[in-house]
């Protein structure tokens, strides 16, 4: 776009606001860093499409036997005979021991391999899933320290940090093995921008090794800003989330319950029927990179792309992601994270409809109450006002 096209714009919207500072107006702050303009005229390094694994993103239904004729993918709690045919996410611990795929099926590991709790690998569930002929052994699980209220950045920079324990114990062979399970959240800008930006990082952290790898996503939809007596704007909300992990490339998707403490047959149904809508209905499950070209979903994805890196050197710095966690530095990161982005909500930056604007005034925990500088726990926005 030509200089005179630009301020041509530019003109435009100072007559619209009858102003000329336009840029105060317009803008937004975010708990991201990212710097977003007001509008974008174009993007200093355009990206090729990123591509994904899975062809078709695969969309992912708790298991019911009623959905067997219907449903491609499903989700294992426990221990269903038969499944031919069928792409299986393994979501239980004591069952990934059980099973035994036959060649046909595609299975999945849903299991993280880091003891959070002991901040060590499990070398031994990782020895027993290597083993096994699943199309994704090793789970990466991120979705906690989305749910925890780590940023975006964070989120990423954990996610490489993790990748990188796991190579230096089990070798660069283990990158095309991996299964990352993300958490999407409310922004859905920036949560399609997450995704793109994943897949940059990730194969940059591949070539450090003289690999081209892409990553595997699993991409399900966030607690954080659900609220247990708000069920129908939880369903836009995640349906939202689940258009972000789509149009950002996500290689499977899942939605979590619509329903908090309260989930029936019907809500299960409904959360995995917004999948169905989503994709038969906008197809937007079939694109390799929906996104690309889009001026600020292009610049955002950059920012977070280099902000993440950042942060998973800084990790790498402190002593890698273990050792991170054993001294509290990352425990303390994602709190301060936390507790800023619940400031928002409380004071009504971040608006929850039906919770924090118009909140029961008998009803409202502290910060203190929700969170623990010590903890990566998920807590949900809401809670404060439950």
């Amino acid at each position: 776009m030509s200089k005179n096209t630009f301020e041509s714009w530019e003109n435009l919207v100072k007559k619209q606001l009858k102003t000329d500072d336009i840029y105060t107006i317009l803008k937004k702050e975010n708990l991201e860093g990212i710097d977003v303009k007001p509008f974008y005229n174009d993007v200093q390094k355009p990206l090729v499409n990123l591509p994904k694994v899975e062809e078709s993103t695969h969309l992912v239904a708790t298991y019911h036997e009623t959905l067997e004729e219907d449903v491609f993918a499903f989700l294992l709690n426990e221990n269903v005979e038969n499944l031919v045919e069928k792409t299986i996410f393994i979501n239980n611990k004591a069952l990934t021991e059980h099973i035994s795929p036959a060649d046909e099926d595609q299975y999945f590991s849903l299991v993280d391999v880091f003891d959070e709790s002991n901040m060590v690998i499990d070398d031994q569930l990782v020895k027993e899933l290597l083993a096994k002929s699943f199309k994704r052994n090793i789970c990466i699980d991120v979705s906690l320290h989305q749910n925890a209220g780590a940023s975006i950045v964070q989120q990423l920079g954990i996610a490489l940090a993790k990748t990188k324990e796991l190579v230096e114990v089990y070798g660069e062979e283990i990158l095309n093995k991996i299964l990352f399970r993300l958490a999407v959240g409310g922004n859905y800008f920036f949560e399609m921008a997450k995704i793109r930006a994943f897949k940059l990082v990730f194969n940059q952290l591949s070539k450090e090794y003289g690999l081209d790898e892409i990553p595997y996503i699993f991409a399900e939809t966030s607690l954080r800003n659900k609220a247990i007596s708000d069920s129908e704007n939880n369903l836009i909300r995640s349906t939202l989330e689940l258009a972000s992990a789509m149009i950002g490339g996500a290689d499977a998707v899942f939605s979590t319950n619509y329903q908090i403490g309260n989930i029936t047959e019907n809500s299960e149904e409904i959360s995995f029927k917004q999948q169905i809508v989503l994709a038969y209905e906008s197809i937007i499950n079939v694109f390799e990179d929906a996104s690309n070209g889009s001026y600020y979903v292009e610049d955002i994805t950059q920012q977070i792309a280099e902000k993440s890196w950042q942060f998973f050197l800084e990790i790498e710095e402190n002593g890698g992601y273990l050792q991170s966690l054993k001294q509290g530095i990352l425990q303390k990161k994602i709190y301060d994270q936390a507790v800023e982005e619940q400031k928002w909500v409380e004071e009504g930056k971040i608006k929850l409809i039906g919770v924090n604007l118009y909140p029961k005034l008998d009803v409202k925990k502290s910060v203190e109450e929700l969170y623990n500088e010590k903890e990566i726990k998920a807590v949900r926005w809401a809670e404060m006002f439950e």
